[in-house]
């Protein structure tokens, strides 16, 4: 297997590049970079639309949640590359295929990330600002998804894991990423099937593994943030006195 590797490492980590097109690893994670990049700012508007107090936004961001995590991202796949040259009139290659396909399916999966850190904030901090008199776009924007975003970072490194495990489906439409090129080099060898997909199973092992633990690091900071940050000073008047009592909040 080392010998393997030790051969076709380059087929691996960038394909056939620079006498032919990229590919392999670099593929994989431009792939899975590139459209959790562009599902993000989708995601934020399923998820506002998903807790939304307006129907008109709730149910169809709602149906599109659902029906998108409803459907075996294979079939989503297959479901792009047909329809997508039938909308636009001409034929798109498989990179863009599996583009659009990430950016719709993460999107969704997203969404319902965003809307549990939502929801996960205390009401209170919604009220306040309301009573402030922000608008409802204001309290969104400027208090609970800032907050709500921050403490979902580790489920979003989570689903960035699932994303580029998720690439590797791209075989099925020629992408060349990383299981394409995998295929390409057992194509080659002919009788070694099961040193090559070892080999290709402990790439996206120990790749997931390395995320998946800056995802815990992640999640243990943002824990110690929460639990003891810097302490402020409030002022607050004592009742039947004339003196004002400093308290400390975390």
């Amino acid at each position: 297997m080392f010998h393997i590797l030790r051969d076709n490492w380059t087929l691996l980590l960038i394909g056939q590049y620079p006498n032919g097109p990229l590919g392999g690893l670099a593929i994989t994670l431009i792939l899975s970079v590139a459209g959790l990049a562009l599902a993000f700012p989708v995601s934020v508007l399923l998820a506002l639309g998903r807790v939304s107090p307006l129907t008109i936004l709730r149910a169809p961001a709602i149906a599109i949640i659902y029906t998108v995590r409803g459907v075996p991202l294979v079939m989503f796949i297959f479901w792009v590359y047909f329809f997508v040259p039938l909308l636009i009139g001409t034929t798109i290659s498989g990179f863009t295929t599996m583009l659009v396909t990430v950016v719709i399916y993460e999107a969704a999966y997203l969404a319902e990330v965003i809307r549990a850190g939502i929801e996960g904030l205390p009401k209170g901090q919604v009220e306040a600002s309301r009573a402030l008199g922000m608008s409802y776009l204001q309290t969104m924007f400027k208090i609970v998804l800032p907050q709500a975003l921050y403490n979902m970072l580790p489920a979003m490194i989570s689903q960035f894991v699932s994303t580029i495990k998720e690439t590797s489906l791209g075989y099925v439409i020629s992408v060349n990423e990383l299981t394409f090129a995998a295929n390409q080099i057992n194509s080659t060898l002919l009788t070694k099937p099961f040193p090559v997909f070892v080999m290709l199973a402990l790439i996206y092992f120990v790749l997931c593994s390395l995320l998946t633990q800056f995802a815990r690091w992640l999640e243990r900071r943002i824990a110690r943030r929460r639990s003891g940050g810097p302490r402020s000073t409030i002022a607050t008047v004592v009742p039947n006195s004339n003196t004002v009592a400093a308290t400390t909040a975390a």
